[in-house]
């Protein structure tokens, strides 16, 4: 197994980038999800690997380097601007984007509709707007790529957690 110590000192990339809001999954789902993975003796990769000070555009990099991609999409999932952009990031690497390789994805849907994702419904939409409206230049841009990214997701063979 490799722990978060190892995986910053030695030159091996990640096997499994888990993509996630971290306020609605960190504690729950994706602990789960993330301690399987590393027993398993799958290299996986979350934001907290990241070491204190290290600059956000890391993620980007940790992303390009990856086998693959956990994209897991929950109701509180666009209220951050980060999760959107790293699923930009993410579909670029799976179409063997500029420095990525040929990334495969597989999107999750926790506890939320795909119906909802593509309609932009309730707090899932809602939340996208307000984030589209936050200060930041190029408000067009991301949302354009931000809607590409996540119709990408929909185009994509996915698991489905209902929670039950």
């Amino acid at each position: 197994m490799v722990t978060t110590s190892s995986y910053s000192n030695v030159n091996v990339g990640p096997e499994v980038f888990i993509n996630f809001r971290g306020e609605e999954l960190r504690e729950n789902f994706v602990s789960h999800l993330y301690k399987a993975l590393r027993q398993s003796g799958i290299n996986a990769f979350i934001d907290s690997d990241m070491v204190p000070g290290d600059k956000l555009i890391t993620l980007f990099k940790t992303i390009e380097e990856s086998k693959i991609a956990l994209a897991i999409l929950s109701s509180k999932y666009t209220a951050s601007q980060w999760c959107l952009e790293e699923l930009v990031k993410i579909m670029e690497c799976s179409t063997n984007g500029e420095g990525c390789k040929n990334l495969v994805v597989i999107p999750i849907f926790y506890k939320l509709s795909t119906s909802i994702v593509d309609k932009l419904e309730g707090e899932f939409g809602v939340n996208l707007l307000n984030v589209w409206r936050e200060p930041g230049g190029a408000r067009e841009s991301r949302i354009v790529k931000w809607n590409a990214a996540l119709q990408d997701m929909l185009s994509r063979a996915a698991l489905i957690y209902d929670g039950s």
